[in-house]
């Protein structure tokens, strides 16, 4: 599906870039695995910590106090911001939490996805089961195969 993406991309002249917490860059470097991609990927945006979200993507300090970073508000500015940032008209963003214990009394599996397409953003709640590389895996997977969705719900562009 990665190399699906990436050939849709393509072919129709679109960018994307990727704002990632818990995935923590498997999600570019999944779509920089396919051959061309550098026609389609602008940049991958890591954002690890509270304060990278805040700094780096926009993410308001209130949203991340209100809400905590795995939250669906979180998922969507970070999105927004890739995007914003990159210049890239599909951003997608990753915030969860992976384990092995619960955060922010979340629990482990609980992740948040991102899609925004030329502004139009929206968010989905995730409940994987598994271990990190598990959790992370789904969570790459998923976010992949829901962009193709939006994008082949809006064709053409």
């Amino acid at each position: 599906m990665y190399k699906e993406l990436i050939e849709l991309l393509l072919s129709k002249g679109l960018h994307i870039s990727t704002a990632e917490s818990l995935t923590g860059g498997m999600l570019i470097s999944s779509l920089v695995n396919i051959p061309g991609a550098s026609g389609a990927v602008i940049e991958g945006f890591i954002t690890y910590c509270d304060e990278a979200k805040h700094h780096t993507l926009g993410v308001s300090e209130e949203t991340l106090k209100k809400y905590g970073a795995i939250s669906s508000q979180t998922a969507y500015e970070m999105c927004a911001g890739a995007a914003k940032k990159s210049g890239s008209e599909i951003a997608i963003s990753t915030t969860g939490n992976a384990g092995p214990s619960a955060a922010e009394g979340k629990a482990v599996g609980l992740v948040y996805i991102g899609i925004n397409i030329k502004g139009s953003i929206k968010t989905f709640e995730c409940h994987f089961d598994g271990d990190r590389t598990s959790i992370r895996n789904q969570t790459s997977d998923f976010a992949v195969q829901k962009c193709l969705e939006a994008l082949n719900s809006r064709m053409p562009l």
